[in-house]
């Protein structure tokens, strides 16, 4: 379903994430349910959620939130300035390792919308790097934090 390149500039156009905080790098592949992104910002020294020098495995939900607010920019379709989202809660996460940074290749971010309207959204979400699973879990997300 991809028109047009989808890459990191796209992204930070688009998401309210700037700077070394805009932690993706591309999207694959998405449709009105799912979205699959690549980053390679996991490896990066100069990470902004590294902690002693190490970006541990938690760090992932923000990936993963990325590809949230990535997915909803491009269901929006709208050219208006990306709107703040808010993470209400994560449910359900495993961590299959202690630390991202050290995971060797680039990181694969899905998420999957399950249930939502208008205001608020459900999502599942996984983090992997080849064959394995690093993370997964559960987010909801309200949609427009300035609404609140």
């Amino acid at each position: 379903m991809l028109s047009a390149p989808l890459d990191h500039a796209w992204i930070a156009a688009h998401i309210p994430h700037q700077g070394t905080m805009c932690l993706l790098e591309r999207v694959i592949e998405w449709d009105a349910q799912r979205i699959v992104c690549e980053a390679v910002s996991h490896t990066d020294p100069a990470n902004p959620l590294r902690d002693a020098g190490r970006l541990g495995a938690a760090t992932g939900v923000e990936y993963a939130a990325q590809a949230m607010a990535v997915h909803g920019a491009l269901l929006a379709q709208s050219d208006a300035a990306p709107t703040q989202g808010y993470l209400t809660s994560v449910r359900g996460l495993s961590l299959h390792t202690d630390r991202l940074d050290n995971v060797g290749g680039p990181l694969t971010v899905t998420a999957e919308r399950l249930s939502g309207d208008a205001r608020l959204i459900l999502y599942q979400f996984t983090l992997h790097c080849g064959g394995r699973c690093l993370l997964e879990g559960r987010a909801s997300v309200v949609l427009d934090a300035q609404s609140l």
